[in-house]
């Protein structure tokens, strides 16, 4: 045993883990904001059931060392009768414990199928998805695996190379989302329906968290510290660079904008495509790569239109067209100088026996991963169900959950007092039931509700100026205006989208007679209400 090599997988483990809770964050900043949470749980999910899935049969499945060149034996499930494992990457032997071979392989398994819940993005049900993921984990996943990953596999026989899962997680992930969306079908008015990021900084922060969890994706693969662990993460590196770079360039020449959006999408599709490629290419093949991958990638967002098919979140033209384009560029890039295990690709002199071998390779995996993705969601869509009705994808958080993932502020819904004076039992209605519109037997002025709409995030300061005003009771509400004369016109991945709707909050402030008019103008001078959106009504206690 080699204990740098071992802390090293262990690390690279705890990144590849980390990267499961930020493709949460990614894919839930792209969804919209009432479907936030159910997006989150799909991909925290995993964490747990395939987790246990992989210790109890999966790993056995995929790397026992008896079994064939398709199925691992079940000699090692549950663990309980491990050998020293085997591993495509490292020809002289696996030199660290056998659990860190177990625990850094289980993160590839738990991130694999999670990639394919933002292909369907508001679509669904909680049971089903769980119901799938097992049956998943355990049918199609280590076989993939075992094809390419151990020694005995059939395709890693054959020749064909997969550095750290180009096809073994995307193109296997991207080939079940399309099954997936066969069973579960289009969004209800897609294409038309906004596809508009809810939360953009979550998004990034996602990107980021996925950025840096794929140096142990990529780094660790070769289960050893070592020179070509380094080259590994150099490569991961700058071909996240070329891909952020490259989409960002033709985003700009065909949009006319050069977007967040973009920028974390071309990183991304940079990740996925050198992830084949990573142990076995130099410097500068990587770059090439992480370029070609932001072009190709950008160009294939649109095909999904031209098609017909509702990828949500575009995980068949980053992940699926990532995995298989860096699969067959490594067919032209490889290089035995960079990694002795490797064969030379087409540049490098050794003609096209890799890329013959990549392409095999690939058509097996995506068939193989496609027809049993498809048969099971089907079986699980007509027995316990799969695809959320359409009256419940408007809003899957309060659905699934009962619960929501944004609140307007602190103060969205409270009964106040106006600063230096008292309102006697507060709330909305007033002070007390004795009071009326037009003044009371005590000769208290009556009461108005001033209602308005603004454009602001000012929460804080807006409950002071009304309150210093004369306000006794503030309820703030989301709401969204009409807009026809002015529309907004978004770019979501190259696509223009019109809003006629624009987001604005909705005031509502009970005040007195003797300081309606005050309420009002603040709400017109400082605030900058459109005056044709404030209306004063005469208001009774209940």
């Amino acid at each position: 045993m080699n204990e740098a090599d071992t802390a090293w997988v262990l690390v690279c483990a705890a990144l590849v883990l980390f990267m499961t809770p930020g493709l949460a964050m990614f894919y839930a900043g792209m969804v919209r904001s009432r479907n936030t949470l159910t997006m989150m749980l799909q991909n925290i999910v995993p964490l747990g059931v395939i987790s246990l899935t992989w210790v109890l049969l999966g790993y056995t499945l995929a790397f026992s060392n008896q079994g064939t060149k398709f199925l691992g034996a079940l000699d090692a499930t549950a663990l309980l009768d491990i050998e020293q494992p085997q591993f495509h990457t490292v020809a002289a032997g696996v030199t660290i414990p056998v659990l860190a071979f177990v625990a850094y392989q289980m993160m590839f398994a738990v991130i694999t199928p999670a990639l394919l819940t933002g292909a369907t993005a508001g679509r669904l049900k909680m049971l089903g998805w769980v119901v799938f993921l097992a049956v998943w984990s355990l049918a199609v996943y280590p076989q993939v695996a075992r094809w390419l990953w151990h020694p005995m596999g059939w395709l890693a026989d054959l020749g064909a190379q997969d550095w750290a899962g180009g096809m073994v997680v995307h193109a296997s992930a991207g080939a079940a989302a399309i099954a997936v969306l066969l069973v579960v079908g289009r969004r209800r008015d897609w294409p038309h329906v906004s596809s508009s990021p809810s939360n953009l900084p979550l998004m990034l922060a996602g990107a980021g968290i996925l950025w840096f969890g794929w140096f142990g994706f990529n780094a660790g693969d070769g289960l050893q510290a070592d020179g070509i662990a380094a080259q590994a993460l150099v490569n991961t590196h700058v071909a996240a660079a070329g891909g952020l770079c490259a989409w960002l360039l033709l985003e700009r020449l065909t949009s006319g904008h050069a977007t967040l959006v973009g920028a974390a999408s071309g990183a991304v599709a940079g990740l996925a495509t050198v992830t084949p490629c990573a142990g076995f290419v130099s410097t500068g093949a990587a770059i090439a790569i992480g370029v070609v991958a932001g072009l190709v990638c950008n160009l294939a967002v649109g095909v999904k239109y031209r098609l017909g098919y509702d990828d949500a979140l575009d995980v068949i033209a980053v992940h699926f067209t990532g995995g298989v384009l860096g699969s067959i560029l490594l067919g032209f890039f490889a290089d035995s100088a960079i990694n002795p295990v490797s064969a030379d690709g087409l540049f490098n002199g050794g003609g096209g026996a890799l890329l013959g071998h990549q392409v095999i390779a690939i058509l097996s995996v995506v068939v193989f991963s496609f027809v049993l993705s498809w048969v099971i969601a089907a079986l699980v869509n007509v027995t316990i169900g799969l695809r959320v009705p359409l009256a419940e994808q408007d809003d899957l958080d309060r659905e699934q959950q009962g619960a929501a993932a944004y609140a307007l502020s602190g103060v969205a819904v409270r009964g106040m007092e106006s600063a230096g004076r008292s309102s006697g039992s507060g709330g909305v209605g007033g002070p007390s039931a004795a009071g009326a519109a037009g003044g009371t037997a005590q000769g208290r002025p009556g009461r108005q509700l001033v209602t308005a709409l603004v454009d602001t995030g000012r929460v804080d300061a807006l409950r002071d100026a009304l309150l210093a005003a004369g306000a006794e009771s503030i309820v703030l509400s989301d709401a969204a205006v009409y807009s026809p004369t002015t529309p907004i016109v978004e770019v979501f991945r190259g696509r223009y989208q019109r809003v006629d709707f624009r987001e604005r909050l909705r005031v509502q402030a009970v005040v007195d007679d003797d300081h309606a008019a005050a309420v009002a103008a603040e709400l017109v001078h400082t605030f900058g209400a459109d005056p044709r959106s404030v209306y004063r009504q005469e208001v009774g206690s209940v």
